[in-house]
Order: C-alpha cells, then sequence, then structure tokens
C-alpha cells in the first residue's frame, strides 16, 4: 500500500500528518499525557475567591534555587464573574495569603513537585516583569501554553486576576523534567 492520497501535496499540509495509519499507525498525544503517566503533571488552584475592589487574585509557583528540573507551564484556566484583566509576570513578590501544596495531577502517586505555591488577594510587588495581558470577559477563560513557557532554577511566574470586586478562580498547571 503506498503512501499516497489523491488530495495530498505541498499546498495541502494539513492531509501530510498521517497518511497511512495501516503501515505506520501513530496516536498523537501533547506531552502533559506522558508527564501524567510518569507522576509529574502538577496544578495549584485557588477555588472561587471573592476579591475587593482595587485587589487581583495572585498565584505564585517559584522554582527553587539549586533544583535540577525545570518547570514547563501547561495551561492556565478558571474563571470570573465580572470583566478583569489576566496579567503573568516573570518575578515578583508575592506576600501574605496560603501555601498550598502542588496537586499531582496522576492520583495516588507518592511523587511530589519541587515548586511552591503561594495564593492571595492583593497586588505583586517588586520588580515583576509583565510578559503576557489579556482581558477577560465575564465567565470561564484557558489559555494553552504547553510547555511553552519554562521556568528554569530560582525564577517565578505569578498569575494576577483582577482588579476589581469580582469572584475568581484560577488553576496554573505544570510538568517538572
Amino acid at each position: 500500500m503506498t503512501n499516497n492520497a489523491v488530495f495530498n501535496n505541498e499546498n495541502h499540509p494539513l492531509y501530510m500528518m498521517i497518511n497511512n495509519t495501516y503501515v505506520d499507525p501513530a496516536s498523537v498525544s501533547p506531552p502533559e499525557g506522558d508527564a501524567s503517566t510518569s507522576g509529574r503533571l502538577y496544578m495549584v488552584t485557588t477555588s472561587t475567591l471573592a476579591v475587593s475592589s482595587g485587589q487581583n487574585q495572585l498565584i505564585q509557583i517559584t522554582n527553587p534555587n539549586l533544583s535540577d528540573r525545570n518547570l514547563y507551564i501547561s495551561r492556565i484556566s478558571g474563571g470570573v464573574s465580572a470583566a478583569a484583566t489576566l496579567n503573568l509576570y516573570s518575578g515578583g513578590t508575592v506576600s501574605g495569603g496560603t501555601t498550598p501544596t502542588p496537586f499531582n495531577c496522576y492520583f495516588g502517586s507518592a511523587l511530589t513537585s519541587i515548586a511552591s505555591a503561594r495564593t492571595t488577594a492583593g497586588s505583586v510587588t517588586s520588580t515583576p516583569t509583565l510578559f503576557m495581558s489579556s482581558p477577560l470577559a465575564a465567565g470561564m477563560f484557558t489559555i494553552e501554553f504547553t510547555g511553552g513557557i519554562i521556568v528554569p532554577p530560582n525564577r517565578s511566574i505569578t498569575l494576577s486576576v483582577g482588579p476589581g470586586a469580582i469572584s475568581a478562580g484560577s488553576n496554573i498547571s505544570w510538568w517538572e523534567h
């Protein structure tokens, strides 16, 4: 059986991914699938919290100094009750709040994340570098990075949703390698 399709040519790359599943079967999955199977996919959530006027909902994930792994950001998701802005920062300081334990997405796995997390309502201080800003309408949001953002040792990523009198819930998932 040849690997030729009637409508396959260089002008239509969509048809060129997998043409001949009889001779060369394949299944395609994102890297999160392998990370989860290996017990290395983690998540932190704020659950749904009320944020007062002028404040932001914050999640910060920090890769500790001298870590032997990078954090590959998989997805940021959540929801807001009213229009807000989602900002992503490299670095910055997040004070107070809680320090949730990152959840391993392989249920029952004994592996733990090297990252530390902090969630609170407030503002990012010191000198963070804003690298992404997106307006949000009321409702759910999801931003897929599929490992496109890498947090090396001694660095952090901070998610800010707000400001305003809103209810919001946010999640960050990542894998470690």
